[in-house]
């Protein structure tokens, strides 16, 4: 293995403590061992650097240029470790995110610019899709998902929980009537979602157990926001997180329907992220910043 590094960091240590044995001493070596290195780097390099004697050491022409040289680069590699340790003083550097497409424009987004501007050279390279990407194989840094978590060696930090709400729209209820039971829900329209791991399936409570009632509707979408306009455009009912509804359901927009039949599912919201507690600064500082105001947001 190449220890050129490890010489020169001996080196520079001997000449400014003055002896072998002093040095030893502040690195916790043995004399013996300093006093090998140093004759290995003069080996390999094929000069003498100092002349030794009882007394002192004194640094022979090479040696000087040796010794300055050193310091230069020593102080290169340490500068070089804080700032991948510490992000230097300002984390920069491209962030990879990925949300879903409702909880991002709603709880993501307009956290951003203030991010930008504690964080002036960090880039955000954000995705907004309802579809589970694959962190390592799109090289994410960080992901926000609503929902149970996959078994996985991702680290996690858990932002919030939300419930899911059965709404429509006060246009769509006076044309179509105001469902008073789980039932009843078969002769509407309902809307929903058509990625892979989605179900037509709205689990409910009905006369003391829980029903799964297979729905159906005329439009099926791959993400919140198009199903939220939908409804409150008055195409049909709709089942989401709770967080996609606030707005629209204080402005009257929607109204949750059949909340005597709701089964009480909370879904957990997480940051999820590779490695392990030795993350880059500028992945550190979008966690730091992002997860306690999101999950102001949910609260």
């Amino acid at each position: 293995m190449d220890n050129r590094a490890g010489e020169m960091m001996v080196f520079v240590r001997v000449v400014e403590a003055g002896s072998f044995s002093e040095a030893a001493r502040l690195m916790l070596m043995t004399p013996s061992t300093v006093s090998k290195l140093i004759a290995r780097l003069e080996a390999r390099l094929g000069v003498r650097l100092m002349e030794r004697s009882t007394r002192r050491l004194a640094l022979t022409e090479e040696g000087h240029f040796y010794y300055e040289r050193s310091q230069v680069l020593l102080g290169q590699i340490d500068e070089t470790e804080q700032q991948i340790a510490q992000g230097g003083a300002e984390a920069e550097g491209i962030v990879r995110v990925t949300s879903s497409v409702s909880f991002g424009t709603t709880a993501l987004e307009p956290l951003l610019p203030a991010f930008f501007e504690a964080y002036p050279k960090v880039v955000i390279d954000l995705s907004l899709s309802d579809e589970v990407a694959d962190l390592y194989l799109e090289r994410t840094d960080v992901a926000i998902r609503v929902g149970k978590l996959a078994d996985s060696n991702l680290m996690a930090r858990k932002i919030g929980e939300t419930k899911r709400c059965i709404v429509a729209s006060p246009a769509y209820l006076a044309r179509h009537g105001t469902p008073k039971t789980p039932e009843d829900l078969i002769h509407h329209n309902c809307l929903g979602f058509n990625f892979r791991r989605a179900m037509p399936v709205w689990p409910m409570r009905e006369g003391g157990r829980i029903v799964e009632r297979m729905l159906s509707g005329s439009l099926l979408v791959n993400n919140g926001d198009t199903l939220r306009r939908m409804a409150i455009a008055g195409v049909g009912i709709i089942r989401l997180a709770d967080y996609h509804l606030r707005g629209p359901i204080e402005r009257g927009e929607l109204v949750e329907l059949l909340a005597d039949s709701d089964i009480g599912v909370v879904d957990d919201v997480h940051a999820l992220y590779r490695g392990s507690q030795f993350l880059p600064a500028r992945v550190r500082s979008f966690l730091d910043f992002m997860v306690p105001r999101m999950q102001a947001f949910l609260k």
